[in-house]
């Protein structure tokens, strides 16, 4: 097969499956809703389990709703026949994948739910299938053709039952009104957890901010500066923020500096600030927008006052650190 072939064969591939993919529609029925209301109202855990692909699948699936908040874990049926079944409780619900729904590693895992009486809700092909017969609520996938030359090989199959649990899935969220601060206490490492991350959550504070009132003398700002090393220094007036100078600043105008010259020569009056449940990924645009290392934090409430109470400062490297790019 010559290379250009492989683009060929790749898109027949992908074209298949995307047209198979439609036909996920016909599932989104009254056993779809009964499925949705069983989750939403699970006082235990949602156990997944399947055998083979359609066990990779359910594994999937499993990582999903547990990233999510909803307790959650795979159940592997072979494995279950050696003491797993233990993991099951009766407030419990399962939902097992098996394209065929006939795969007989099923057989002990649907005898001991039906026995305890735990809930089922069967994902299979085959209406008449074991599975599904032994299922409370019956999720029936349509047939679809396999997207591999010999129409064999799970793939259409596995996507569309893969789209299934997802939408299950995206259902049961929207459902519970997940948001984004939600799903960032779940995820708190990595690309998601930095992405998810605000200025409060990074956000430098107490002894660590460089602060000093503004009746203090410039040698004593200067001492504070070079101490807490962020190269600025926060003036404030009771307990309110009155200005910001940098190291810049001081380096500018100190040849022209008199002992009589407080620090109202030096400050920039109402500097910008940002609030606290900005995002990490915003301040750092703003940064870069203004071409500043560092943004004074305070509340979603102070953001629109004329005085504002320092809560917090973010520095560029802090950022940087996190992994906020």
């Amino acid at each position: 097969m010559s290379k250009t072939k492989y683009i060929i064969s790749a898109k027949q591939s992908a074209n298949i499956q995307i047209n198979e993919l439609k036909k996920i529609k016909k599932v989104f029925n009254k056993s779809f809703v009964k499925a949705i209301d069983l989750i939403l109202n699970c006082k235990g855990k949602v156990i997944f389990a399947g055998v083979g692909k359609s066990g990779l699948i359910a594994r999937k699936i499993s990582a999903t709703f547990s990233s999510v908040g909803v307790p959650s874990f795979f159940c592997d049926p072979a494995q279950a026949l050696h003491g797993d079944m233990g993991q099951i409780e009766k407030k419990d619900i399962l939902i097992i994948f098996s394209y065929s729904g006939n795969t007989s590693e099923l057989s002990n895992m649907l005898k001991y739910a039906n026995r305890y009486r735990i809930k089922i809700i069967g994902v299979a092909s085959k209406p008449d299938s074991i599975l599904l017969k032994a299922s409370d609520i019956r999720l029936i996938l349509p047939k679809v053709k396999e997207a591999d030359k010999t129409g064999m090989v799970p793939t259409s199959s596995t996507s569309l039952t893969l789209l299934l649990g997802d939408c299950l899935a995206t259902t049961v969220i929207h459902q519970k009104k997940f948001s984004k601060e939600k799903f960032k206490i779940f995820h708190p490492g990595g690309n998601i957890g930095s992405s998810l991350l605000l200025a409060k959550d990074i956000m430098l504070t107490g002894n660590k901010m460089p602060i000093v009132n503004y009746k203090k003398s410039v040698k004593q700002a200067l001492k504070v500066m070079n101490q807490k090393k962020l190269g600025i220094i926060v003036i404030t007036k009771n307990k309110f923020i009155k200005g910001l100078v940098t190291d810049g600043d001081f380096r500018r105008e100190l040849r022209n500096y008199s002992n009589n010259d407080n620090l109202n020569k030096f400050m920039t009056k109402s500097p910008f600030v940002v609030n606290e449940n900005m995002t990490a990924s915003k301040a750092l645009a703003l940064m870069n927008e203004k071409k500043i290392t560092s943004l004074l934090v305070v509340s979603d409430r102070d953001l629109t006052k004329k005085n504002q109470v320092l809560k917090g400062i973010i520095h560029i490297h802090i950022l940087l650190q996190n992994g906020i790019k």
